[in-house]
């Protein structure tokens, strides 16, 4: 009886073309994607079935032989009834595609026209299922840290809980600690990857791994731009006029700014190399201070008076 015809080639998205290693690369990324320990969504188990299927023909070359021989019958939709010969082809399944997944008889068999062709169908009960394996997912962090840390490097002991997924399929919540080295120089929005620290894996496949993304919280003087420090540098009118050597506060200690004779403000005075530190190819940033004049909130006699003369005789217009 004529059973409908599975385009296997299509069902991974892969070129009648496409090697082995192309084949075994985009099954292994369907069936994480789709693997019904970890995709609950309505459809999941049964786009599963239908990628395990198709791996078990084209991931095998000798069956994948048989299957390409069909040649001008494929046509995808059509009815197919197995051409005269392939009666007497059987295949003996203990287990199914070897690289993830899980075993063939836990999502019901296979279809009628996998049948037609190899026969069979359900593996035997005994498939032993560790050879079924799935790398463990993936987990992402976000971690919040001052801007100091950022700057010289800290390390940081952070808590998480995971749910994970056994090989039977239950589900069991963890609580996991990590002791984290962030390096001197992280700028924010850095990921940082922990190898291996994501999930377990299903069926004895090897763990996932753990992201973090650093966050640098707002800091009271500086702005993070970039790799760049930039703060405000409050002066007096007759250190912007004269010049003066100004002390600042930095990240890593105090230091001394020239600001030189007719500092406007809001101009910016640059030292370079003083803003993150350098870390790997990446080059230090510079502290940029941006300069604030100030005037007095109250005046002295004294000082009423020599503003009042610096008036008489200044020719001085800022508006011109």
């Amino acid at each position: 009886m004529p059973v409908k015809f599975h385009d296997y080639y299509k069902t991974l998205g892969v070129e009648r073309s496409a090697t082995q290693a192309e084949i075994k690369k985009t099954y292994r990324k369907l069936a994480r994607k789709y693997h019904p320990d970890v995709n609950k969504e309505a459809g999941a188990e049964d786009k599963f079935k239908e990628i395990a299927e198709a791996y078990e023909v084209l991931g095998a070359p000798e069956k994948r032989e048989q299957y390409d021989r069909l040649g001008a019958d494929w046509k995808t939709g059509q009815e197919f009834t197995p051409p005269s010969g392939w009666e007497g082809v059987h295949s003996d399944f203990h287990g199914g595609p070897r690289d993830g997944g899980i075993p063939p008889e836990d999502l019901g068999g296979f279809s009628d026209f996998f049948s037609a062709l190899f026969g069979g169908g359900i593996p035997h009960a005994g498939a032993n299922r560790r050879e079924w394996k799935i790398r463990g997912r993936d987990h992402e962090a976000e971690v919040t840290i001052p801007l100091e840390e950022a700057f010289a490097g800290v390390k940081q002991n952070i808590q998480l809980q995971t749910t994970e997924l056994d090989d039977t399929g239950h589900v069991n919540r963890k609580t996991k600690r990590y002791d984290v080295t962030i390096p001197a120089g992280t700028e924010n929005g850095t990921r940082m990857r922990l190898t291996n620290q994501g999930g377990e894996g299903v069926g004895g496949g090897p763990p996932g791994h753990l992201y973090m993304r650093i966050h640098i919280a707002p800091h009271p003087r500086f702005r993070l731009v970039g790799r760049d420090l930039e703060t405000d540098l409050p002066v007096s009118p007759w250190e912007a006029a004269l010049g003066a050597k100004i002390e600042l506060r930095s990240l890593d200690g105090n230091l001394s700014l020239t600001v030189p004779p007719g500092t406007q403000s809001g101009q910016k005075l640059r030292m370079k190399g003083r803003g993150l530190p350098k870390r790997g190819n990446r080059a230090a940033g510079d502290l940029r201070a941006s300069v604030q004049i100030r005037v007095p909130g109250e005046l002295s006699d004294k000082e009423r008076d020599l503003f009042g003369e610096l008036a008489k005789h200044s020719k001085f217009d800022p508006r011109h």
